[in-house]
Order: structure tokens, then sequence, then C-alpha cells
């Protein structure tokens, strides 16, 4: 096997919040989960902490903060800005672990605010940053397929190596851990009831029949007031709705709870592929044959074939802005894909990524992605500032990594919470075409959200 400068071999469990856990208290602790599923992306789990380089992005500013105390202040694109740094700790060099040291964090729905001109409408009522994006330099790497563990580093931070034996002799035996409670309180709060989604509903119709765009993705956001310590609340999600694109992310700011089915961008090497999912059905899991009637009702609607091709199309045409000219295919379309609560039709795009370009402008070029907006993508996005009551901040953008070797991979953050300020928040949407009925979509919602609202009555 291929492995960075500086590697150990940690006892292998199936459960990875064990070594999540051993590594909670430090600064910036992140949990890359996939679950140990069944799903055919589950294979990796990635985990680390300690950033030597943080950049949070708020606005138009983006503040650069190093492990020896100096801070910096730009104004550049953030996607440039973080590509600037990564070329700074470049390896070049094939390594079989998914990621050992790079760039970590998330990009919101709302830094595409930097890459279109978007009128100012919708309420930000989230108040965190646009980006949060911590350089890393070790990594523990789970690898459920062959069952083994690494702790890996090309040690580019020289506390790295100066803590590198004490942090392999705590993760050897990682201890049990046992999170402080976290609770929910008072009345659980949505910005769309059904009076107000069918107004914005409808007002999506007459943009569809006038031409303005052929779908647009609408989407509800719920509020409830919360305390304690949320990693509680994230061992309870990942039991109840495992998902490939699951994380945990815990910073000053705001800590996210993700439980995402969808990638949003893969780079290996100059190989990139994409997974958007349109197409929703709930899943009957005490009734198994009328389970299989939902998911084949899916995969034969010709409703949901279209909706998801029009995503299809947009995202080749965004891959194609930085993709070799005729790489772009579609090897797998409209494939079905079952999850704890709802089936979902996913489509596979694959290209060859050009030679002057690199993850950071694919994941520009691509963002947000096209399944949670609409087509076309921006004049969608518009709309949506129109029509939603609240600013997405965090959802349906993209917790991502990056590594130092090139390498990226990406969610969408949808089936996600965003827990700051004492409030827990989370959303769920779908796409609106011509042929759209409010009452399904309505309730298509509250089928993605069922996972979440289940978690809410838990943590009562």
């Amino acid at each position: 096997m291929n492995l960075p400068p500086l590697y150990a071999e940690l006892p292998y469990h199936q459960d990875s919040s064990l070594y999540f856990e051993a590594i909670r208290d430090k600064n910036w602790p992140v949990f890359l989960d996939s679950s140990s599923s069944d799903q055919t992306n589950s294979r990796f789990d990635i985990i680390t902490a300690e950033p030597f380089i943080t950049l949070v992005s708020t606005d138009n500013n983006t503040t650069i903060d190093y492990l020896d105390g100096e801070q910096q202040h730009s104004t550049d694109d953030p996607f440039q800005l973080l590509q600037s740094i990564l070329q700074q700790f470049q390896q070049k060099t094939d390594i079989d672990l998914p990621f050992c040291g790079g760039a970590l964090g998330y990009f919101s729905y709302d830094l595409g605010r930097r890459l279109e001109m978007l009128p100012t409408l919708a309420k930000d009522a989230e108040h965190i940053p646009d980006m949060l994006i911590g350089i890393y330099d070790w990594a523990i790497i789970v690898d459920h397929q062959l069952q083994r563990c690494y702790l890996a580093s090309f040690g580019l931070n020289s506390q790295t190596q100066h803590d590198w034996n004490a942090l392999i002799t705590q993760l050897s035996n990682p201890a049990n851990f046992t999170p402080a409670n976290f609770n929910v309180s008072g009345k659980l709060k949505c910005n769309l009831d059904k009076e107000k989604y069918t107004i914005a509903f409808n007002k999506i119709q007459n943009y569809i029949n006038d031409g303005d765009c052929y779908q647009v993705n609408l989407a509800k956001r719920f509020e409830i007031e919360a305390n304690g310590d949320p990693w509680a609340a994230y061992k309870l999600l990942r039991q109840q709705n495992s998902a490939p694109f699951s994380a945990f992310f815990d910073t000053p700011f705001v800590t996210l709870l993700s439980s995402s089915p969808e990638r949003l961008l893969q780079v290996r090497g100059e190989l990139v592929e994409t997974k958007p999912i349109k197409g929703t059905r709930r899943r009957d899991l005490d009734n198994e044959e009328n389970d299989r009637a939902l998911a084949e009702e899916l995969l034969n609607s010709s409703k949901d074939r279209a909706e998801n091709l029009m995503i299809v199309d947009l995202l080749r045409n965004d891959l194609g802005k930085v993709c070799e000219p005729g790489s772009i295919k579609v090897p797998n379309p409209f494939a079905l894909e079952s999850f704890a609560t709802v089936h979902h039709l996913v489509s596979t795009i694959t290209g060859t990524l050009s030679d002057e370009q690199d993850s950071l402008s694919l994941l520009r070029a691509c963002f947000p992605g096209g399944s949670i907006t609409g087509a076309p993508k921006l004049r969608s996005m518009e709309i949506i500032e129109e029509l939603e009551p609240n600013r997405r901040g965090a959802y349906c953008g993209s917790m991502a990594y990056i590594g130092f070797n090139g390498d990226m991979d990406s969610n969408i953050l949808i089936r996600t919470l965003i827990y700051s300020d004492n409030r827990l928040r989370f959303w769920a949407g779908g796409g609106i075409v011509a042929d759209s009925n409010v009452d399904d979509e309505f309730q298509e919602v509250h089928d993605k959200a069922a996972a979440m609202l289940n978690l809410i009555e838990q943590l009562r």
C-alpha cells in the first residue's frame, strides 16, 4: 500500500465514533462518517482535528489564522484564496488513502453570492460564516472494506511530528466517552406552513409557465431551542438515518450534524464524478411488498426521470467549464438508491479534469450544486431568494475535503442540522416542475424531514 511519510496502523473498530470521541475535545474536530452501512459509497470514515490554519469567510472578508498566532484578512474570492494556500503545501504523490491532510470544512449555500449577483431579500437568521475551512495535517482513516485503520500525515506541520507518538498512544486504545445530554425545548417552528408553501408553489408555477425556469428547489426551514452537547444528538441521528456522506463538524462558530445521502463532487487524480439526487419516495419498512412497490413507482415515474434529467443536463454543463471536451459521460442514469426513510433516483456523471484545472476550480464552477437550486441555476437561485423567507446558510452548501495531493470529495448538505446560539435548525425541500402537485410536493418535504423530525421528538 502506498502511504504518506508518517503513518501508523491502529486497531479497526466498525464503529468509528470511538476514534472521534478520543479526539472530541481537540480544536475543530471533524468526523466524515460513511455510517459503515451497506451503501456503495460507505467504505471510508475520516476523522481529524487541530488544524494549523483556519479560514473563516463572512460576507466579503476572510480571516486566516495560523497556529503561531499570525492573522491575515483578505477580500479575495474564498475559493481562489483557499486554492492559493493549498498550493503552498501541494504533494505530488499517489496515496492509497483518501485523505492524509489538507483542507476540510464547509462551503455554505450563500457563498454563491461571491460568484453570482443575487438579490438580498431573505432574512439571515443563521449569522454563521459563509465558509469555515481548516487546514489539517493528519487524519484517522477507517477502511470498512478492508477492516483496517490508519493514522496518516504528510508531516507538513512541525507540531504534528512533535506530537506524533503521543497521538498514536492516545488512539491505540480509545476510552469510552459519555457525552453530555442534548435537549430541545419549546415549539418547533417552520417558516412555510401549508398556506405559505402553496403561495410559493403557485408563484414557481407561474415562473415556469412564463418561461423563466424549468425547475426550482423550494425548501422549508424548521427551528427549535436546544442546549447541551450536539454530539449526543448526532449519535442518535447516525443510528436512525445512516447515510454515506454524513458528517459532524464542531467549531466555535457553529456545529453541523449531517446525514447527507448525496455526493456533490469527487476528484481522484483527473477523474471527476458527481451524483445528483432528484426523485423521492418514502420508505415503508413495515411492509416489504409496499416498500418495493414504492421503489418501482419511483423508477417508472416519467415526471421524476424528467426532473432528474434536467439536473443531469445542468451538471453536464457545469462540468464542461473545467473538464476536457468530450470527456463527460452519464454511465449510470436514474439508478435507485434506498436509504433509511426514503428511496431516491440518483444519476452518475463523470468527466476528466482539464490539465489547467484542479479540485477547487471544479468546485467553484459547479457551486452551489444544481440538484438543490433548479434550472437554469442563476434564475432559480433568484427565485429561491424571493420565495424562501430565510437564507439557507450552510444548508444546501457542501462539506468537503481537498487533500494536499489534490483529491477531493464533497457532499451536499441536505438532511443536515445546524446548531448555534442554543438553536437547532434544519431544512427540507424538493424540486418543483411544471407537472408538480402541491400536495405531493408538500408531503415529499416531510418525507425527507422524517428522520430529523423523529430526532427532535427523541430529544425532548
